[in-house]
């Protein structure tokens, strides 16, 4: 199996525009909630969009919620 190529990836799709807003508004997302909880009380938790970027949602408090990473990251692969 080949190995991932980074840069061409990182070239190909991570700097494009709208993407690289896309990434803003994540990091975004988790700065507010660190305020709100602090940092510790987010060790090994992720920030979650209750309507996604993707789908119009934003970084408002009540469409963000603390979850865990393993039911943040797998939620497609249980549709």
């Amino acid at each position: 199996m080949k190995p991932r190529d980074y840069k061409a990836e990182y070239a190909r799709f991570h700097s494009k525009p709208e993407e690289i807003k896309k990434r803003a508004q994540r990091n975004a997302a988790r700065a507010e909630m660190v305020k709100s909880y602090g940092k510790a009380a987010l060790d090994g938790k992720d920030i979650d969009h209750k309507n996604a970027i993707r789908n119009g949602g934003g970084n408002s408090k009540s469409n963000l919620r603390v979850s865990s990473v393993h039911r943040n990251r797998g939620w497609e692969k249980r549709r």
